[in-house]
């Protein structure tokens, strides 16, 4: 049976329980992270936490445990629960907490709920193009708030985008900004490639500071044997790219062979995505 952790205490998730007046509930208050464990080893675990951190602080959220305790939280909590599988994907959430009334300011003297459990997750993709999943999508306006670099528990604007991809028998939604700019994925980042270049949007408030993006970069630029830039990605360059790949913490670096119907590039799996998701394969557990 599945342990979770809620507010100091481990328990069936199926005994687990929040007031309906956590303000998690009534608002999407809060802030939360999705962490994936292969066979006990976690990736990028303390970057996730410091992005949870930062998050918390962004909306003024106080919640008083160090990094290294989050760590310790989260490492107990997938070691209860290692005969549910060999790959686990943790879920933490922290809310502002329970207040005795809805009321939109933030309550004074309320204490944070804190709420994580695990599940089963896949095994890694193979490192090889003619057998990996490949992914299509549809391309669509981000309509969601601007202020998408904080990791926010109120995910409607991202679910309504996914939605679309779902319903029109795609695996997944790209956006796009006004003036028809690459932003991210409704539930993962985005790279390009052009004439051998890995290419993806800046960070800024438009796109998650995904940890799975910032592996990749990383450990890119550490191998060196592939160009990487960060900078503005208008759609034409999307629709004339050589590859496309959707980035995040469940899906690793997942190639997209098909957008809007059309092919990607020749509408096969690249040997740039092969070369940098070995680099990322290879390095993954150093984060």
């Amino acid at each position: 049976m599945s342990i979770s952790y809620l507010n100091g205490e481990y328990q069936p998730l199926s005994e687990a329980r929040i007031s309906p007046l956590d303000r998690g509930f009534l608002f999407g208050d809060g802030i939360y992270e999705v962490i994936p464990y292969y066979n006990g080893k976690s990736v990028g675990l303390m970057p996730h936490i410091e992005r949870m951190i930062n998050g918390l602080a962004a909306i003024e959220i106080k919640c008083t445990k160090t990094a290294d305790e989050w760590k310790a939280l989260l490492d107990d909590l997938v070691a209860r629960n290692s005969d549910l599988a060999a790959n686990l994907g943790v879920y933490v959430h922290i809310s502002r907490g329970t207040d005795v009334k809805r009321y939109h300011a933030y309550p004074e003297n309320v204490e944070p709920t804190v709420f994580a459990f695990t599940f089963p997750i896949k095994d890694p993709e193979p490192v090889d193009r003619a057998k990996v999943t490949q992914y299509s999508m549809i391309s669509t306006e981000d309509l969601r708030w601007q202020r998408c670099h904080i990791k926010s528990t109120a995910l409607l604007g991202n679910v309504i985008h996914f939605q679309e991809g779902y319903s029109s028998g795609n695996d997944e939604a790209l956006l796009y900004n006004a003036d028809g700019e690459l932003t991210e994925g409704s539930s993962c980042n985005a790279f390009i490639v052009k004439d051998g270049v890995v290419i993806t949007p800046i960070q800024d408030n438009q796109i998650l500071p995904g940890i799975t993006r910032r592996i990749i970069l990383d450990s890119l630029r550490a191998d060196g044997s592939l160009k990487v830039e960060e900078r503005v990605v208008t759609m034409d360059e999307v629709r004339n790219a050589d590859e496309l790949w959707i980035t995040s913490s469940s899906k690793e670096i997942a190639p997209v062979t098909q957008l809007d119907g059309k092919p990607v590039g020749n509408g096969e799996v690249g040997e740039v995505w092969e070369k940098a998701f070995q680099i990322y394969t290879d390095t993954k557990y150093d984060f």
